[in-house]
């Protein structure tokens, strides 16, 4: 007997077998819900519906909370895997909201092809799970291995930032020490070149003086005449190279005053136009609310007046010179990367040239004494070093900047003036003195030189004086203590015996208070001079001099 299933729609769906299971699977007129099967129970019914839903919403949970961290946590591992992996719980979830609605709904078809699909993908899933993700899951790291890692991590850092900073500490020491170094060979120099000088002005007031006398001796000689002229020439230049040693050596006697700083700088620009020649453009940008500064004015105009011509030789087919001032304000931070400078207000001196700039292997020797890279006879190479010794000795600070092919700037940090009167603006302010009076006044001169000594009698006598002589400190208080008359003690700064110039002034005036002091030296270190200036009320002659410096003094000092 052939059995032939009909469907109760009585229709035929042809002989393909596919469509005739697909049609058959959602056929539900022949088969029962699942209700049925619990007898219509309302308590087996509701327990199974609530259970079903239940479990999918937390199927469904899980799905999302897969997905979602996958889709926000690009650094996920197997994200293929995982995704799959969130698509197959979802698919679990929809098969049990199809159990709950067979309960009422015979869709069993349905539910069927759902969980063939879920078959299906259990397999792929559990195949990637077990072959693939578990192997690389297992040799991840743990929680313990990862604090340890993290701690392994960490000390690498620590000593990382330790090495960091261990070797921006040498370099630190490293650049001090090479400061220290500099600040080292720059002293040593200065106190050789400060010897060097006061032997030599020593040597310079004697040929000085007696070129002058030579001089008017044989001036109706016009051949020997030339002669001394060219001796005396010659005399000044050893007296300017002595001069610019002491400067870099800040052994020279300043004299500081509230100066007008842009004043001075107009002064000089007005002064450099014919030295430095048509070729060369002055430029000045001078800030109207620039401060006074304490300075010596004679040798800051000497000092612009250096820097200007190393400028000029720098610009041989001509350029621009800018002359710049402004305030400006060295803070801590400033003065921890420079050590000589003291933090405070400042009045900045800027001297800028277009010319052929300097190389950077050269600017730590550009303030060294003789240091030049002009040829040879074109250049002494003392005038950045004067420049630098003045600028020192004056509380200031001084900083080169250089660029091949684009110029250099040289900028001066002078200290404000803070209304500090000094000796030089007392003695500006008295009257000239017209003529040189010659009285009978009464000299003690201390000199330890003999030649010189005997060149000072004799230009004092000359000048109509009464002179008595020393040439030690001792020697001088012993002429003191005795009845001889003396009107002005005459004495050099650096003496033998015991006592230098300024301490045989005091002991002096302790035996004759109303006796006059005169100063001289060619290197007064620091018994007259502190901090770069002469102490008030001291007059000073420096050495080398001419007669008419000597016989003005003499009389400035006898009416002081």
């Amino acid at each position: 007997m052939i059995w032939t299933v009909v469907p109760a729609d009585g229709l035929d769906r042809g002989g393909d077998p596919v469509l005739t299971v697909f049609g058959d699977s959602l056929d539900m007129s022949t088969l029962s819900p699942h209700g049925a099967c619990l007898l219509w129970q309302p308590e087996l019914i509701w327990l199974n519906a609530v259970s079903d839903i239940l479990i999918a919403g937390g199927f469904f949970a899980t799905a999302f909370f897969v997905m979602f961290s996958v889709w926000r946590r690009r650094d996920f591992q197997f994200p293929w895997a995982w995704w799959s992996f969130g698509i197959y719980i979802m698919l679990g979830g929809v098969s049990h909201l199809l159990s709950v609605l067979t309960l009422w709904v015979p869709v069993y078809g349905i539910e069927s092809m759902v969980k063939s699909v879920v078959a299906v993908m259990s397999v792929g899933v559990g195949a990637a799970l077990l072959l693939v993700v578990l192997p690389r899951f297992l040799v991840l790291p743990g929680r313990a291995q990862l604090q340890q890692a993290y701690a392994a991590l960490a000390e690498e850092t620590k000593q990382r930032r330790s090495a960091e900073a261990m070797v921006q500490r040498f370099q630190e020491i490293e650049a001090t020490e090479s400061q220290v170094r500099q600040a080292q060979k720059m002293e040593a120099v200065g106190q050789l070149t400060g010897g060097v000088a006061h032997d030599f002005n020593n040597i310079l007031t004697v040929i000085t003086g007696t070129i002058e006398i030579l001089g008017d001796a044989v001036k109706d000689r016009p051949h020997l005449a030339q002669i001394t002229n060219l001796i005396s020439a010659a005399a000044a230049r050893g007296a300017d190279l002595t001069q610019h040693l002491l400067a870099f050596a800040r052994r020279q006697p300043l004299q500081p005053r509230s100066i007008d700083i842009n004043g001075l700088v107009i002064d000089a620009a007005q002064l450099l136009r014919p030295t430095l020649g048509a070729q060369i453009e002055i430029e000045s940008m001078l800030s109207p609310d620039s401060a006074p500064a304490l300075i010596d004015p004679s040798q800051l105009s000497t000092a612009i007046l250096n820097l200007a011509l190393n400028a000029r030789d720098a610009m041989p087919n001509g350029g621009k010179l800018t002359l710049e001032t402004r305030n400006v304000v060295l803070d801590d931070d400033y003065a921890a990367m420079n050590n000589d400078v003291k933090p405070g207000n400042y009045v900045m001196i800027a001297v800028s040239d277009s010319g052929t700039g300097i190389p950077a292997s050269l600017l730590e020797k550009v303030f060294e004494p003789f240091f030049t890279t002009k040829d040879v006879g074109k250049g002494s190479g003392l005038g950045l070093s004067m420049v630098y010794g003045f600028v020192k000795q004056s509380n200031g600070h001084i900083k080169i900047y250089s660029e091949e092919g684009h110029g250099t700037t040289v900028k001066l940090y002078l200290p404000q003036a803070a209304g500090i009167a000094s000796i030089a603006d007392v003695l500006a302010a008295e009257p000239g003195i017209s003529g040189f009076e010659r009285g009978d006044k009464s000299i003690l001169i201390v000199e330890d030189d003999a030649l010189v000594r005997e060149y000072v009698v004799t230009q004092i006598n000359s000048l109509g004086y009464i002179t008595l002589a020393a040439s030690n400190a001792a020697g001088a208080l012993a002429i003191i203590n005795g009845p001889d008359r003396i009107d002005l003690l005459f004495t050099d700064v650096i003496i033998p015996g015991g006592l230098n110039g300024r301490q045989l002034a005091t002991e002096a005036l302790k035996r004759r208070p109303e006796l006059k002091i005169l100063y001289t030296s060619g290197y007064t270190e620091n018994a007259i001079v502190h901090h770069g200036r002469l102490d008030a009320g001291v007059l000073l002659l420096p050495k080398p001099y001419l007669s008419s410096d000597l016989a003005r003094m003499i009389q400035t000092a006898l009416t002081s």
